[in-house]
């Protein structure tokens, strides 16, 4: 499998968020999960698998009579990946400009803060 995965849409994202929290599940698993929050068609969950299958988004186990999908990639794996373009793309390379608009789109709470601190110094301790 490339490391070169296409950028998945919105729609795509949120198949393949709904796979990555309930694990492998056939379309109608998750069309239920996503009709859950909004209204959509099965047929449209369908053929958003389907192409995402042949995007190499998901993984698709056909041995069984409904077809069971995975994400090909974890969660982590394609967070960096959407980080990364997206820092490439809108924020020239500079992961404190990206950082500060990230912490400027939104309040962010003491705790976060925190926690982002935490992984600041755990990723500068691993970096040397």
């Amino acid at each position: 499998m490339s490391d070169a995965l296409p950028r998945p849409t919105d729609a795509e994202l949120e198949i393949l968020t709904v796979l990555w929290s309930r694990g492998p599940s056939t379309v109608r698993d998750v069309h239920q999960a996503i009709v859950a929050r909004r209204p959509t068609q099965y047929t449209t969950v369908l053929k958003l698998m389907q192409i995402m299958a042949d995007k190499g988004l998901v993984e698709r186990d056909e041995e069984r009579r409904a077809h069971v999908y995975r994400a090909a990639r974890p969660r982590e794996w394609t967070q960096q990946q959407l980080a990364g373009d997206l820092l490439h793309r809108a924020f020239d390379n500079r992961a404190s400009t990206l950082l500060l608009g990230a912490l400027s789109a939104r309040k962010t709470s003491r705790e976060e803060l925190d926690e982002i601190r935490r992984l600041l110094d755990a990723y500068e301790k691993e970096d040397r």
